[in-house]
């Protein structure tokens, strides 16, 4: 049964990591929704943030094989409710729009915000999980999108266990 799942790949920064990351992927004919790249808690450690949906049976194989791979020292998989995660997209609309309120009153709903007017268009910035920012770039429409783009998962695990406690004992 194909459920979403969050992989967190913690690597060192070396070059074409991603590459190699990405075709344990495609080798096993899966794809990714999201990837994000980041510094980790630990300085020198990086960490991959891929969401894909799959099986369980499949991505416990995919983390066997990231965790192979010179360079990475330790790769979790994750279901939704073991993690909080948070995602960002941008909706730069026409500023001319603003003139009737129904804008502000959509932004307001959402809980967005605006991050910057200028005479022809503004952007609007909004957190949150896949659907919410969907949903408000839905609302948008009517009042025509220029740009919408979406950031892939940021995410933090609920369990205490820090990375030092997991690379201690590798």
């Amino acid at each position: 049964m194909e459920k979403t799942y969050t992989v967190s790949v913690f690597t060192e920064n070396s070059i074409g990591m991603m590459n190699r990351i990405t075709i344990i992927f495609t080798r096993r004919h899966l794809n990714i929704d999201s990837i994000t790249a980041s510094e980790s808690e630990i300085k020198g450690v990086f960490r991959y943030t891929i969401v894909l949906r799959t099986s369980r049976e499949q991505v416990d194989k995919v983390v066997g094989q990231l965790e192979k791979l010179i360079d990475v020292f330790k790769a979790f998989v994750h279901e939704d409710s073991e993690i909080v995660h948070q995602e960002i997209a941008l909706y730069k609309i026409r500023t001319e729009t603003l003139t009737n309120g129904d804008v502000e009153k959509v932004i307001r709903e959402h809980h967005a915000r605006i991050l910057t007017v200028d005479p022809k268009f503004m952007v609007i910035e909004k957190t949150g999980h896949v659907e919410e920012t969907q949903l408000l770039f839905e609302n948008l429409q009517p009042y025509g999108v220029l740009e919408f783009v979406r950031s892939g998962r940021v995410a933090v695990t609920k369990p205490m266990k820090e990375l030092s406690a997991y690379l201690e004992e590798l």
